[in-house]
């Protein structure tokens, strides 16, 4: 077998067991499984891992450094089998100088947590948009930090007065889209605990809004529980890569 062969058998096999506690998890709470996102988190793998996955049926993926992303986004697509209906998602701390390239390449952005961060996304997705380089607006999550540690990005959720603020600003921007809520559990934390507030923070924000809010929570150690409180997005690294190539920073 090649190089290549193997790993996309790996990445097959993985991608099924993923899928596979998905289907229990959501079998075990009353919930259906398609409206649960899987994104897979590709930062530090190559745009071969992407071209493979594209291949399983994987059309989302989670990126966390705009400049990576968007090497490997052009590499990625100069697979001939490309699909044009790919989603690339801005998972990782949004600088506010690299917010106008973010918006030119990421559907979704999942850790907006200012209103600094906010303002330079929607004058970003507003030229991009008016110069023809994205269809829509930029969906927007806004994360919530459950333990009060903002340096770690996040808005209080003990400070609801800021973090309904930021989402109506995100609402009213004319080149966002506010999708919902995404938050991690804190060091050393409950996750039980933490995903059970961020489903109470979801449910009291939710009353101002006609759209239905999503929420981005859970990753490869605690998928299950996230979804058990309401996750409509989790976010899945080494269950489905595997372990950090060794020449990651």
């Amino acid at each position: 077998m090649t190089e290549s062969t193997d790993r996309r058998i790996e990445l097959a096999n993985s991608l099924t067991l993923l899928k596979s506690r998905l289907s229990t998890v959501a079998e075990n709470t009353g919930r259906k499984v398609e409206e649960i996102e899987l994104l897979p988190i590709t930062k530090f793998f190559p745009a071969a891992d992407i071209n493979i996955l594209t291949g399983l049926g994987c059309r989302s993926f989670g990126e966390a450094r705009d400049q990576e992303a968007r090497a490997k986004i052009e590499e990625a697509r100069r697979d001939p089998a490309w699909p044009a209906d790919v989603r690339w998602h801005m998972v990782g701390q949004i600088q506010r100088n690299k917010a106008r390239s973010i918006a030119t390449w990421a559907a979704v952005v999942h850790s907006v947590s200012s209103a600094r961060v906010a303002a330079a996304l929607d004058r970003g997705a507003t030229d991009a948009l008016a110069a023809g380089h994205r269809a829509e607006p930029l969906g927007v999550y806004v994360q919530i930090s459950l333990d009060g540690d903002v340096s770690r990005g996040g808005v209080d959720v003990n400070a609801p007065a800021e973090v309904d603020a930021l989402c109506a600003q995100v609402d009213a921007a004319e080149g966002l889209k506010f999708v919902g809520l995404m938050g991690v559990p804190p060091l050393d934390s409950d996750p039980d605990a933490a995903f059970a507030a961020l489903a109470a923070e979801l449910r009291r924000v939710q009353d101002g809004f006609a759209q239905r809010l999503g929420l981005s929570a859970g990753m490869t150690q605690d998928l299950e529980i996230a979804v058990k409180h309401g996750s409509t997005c989790v976010r899945v690294g080494t269950a489905l890569m595997g372990p950090r190539p060794l020449t990651s920073p």
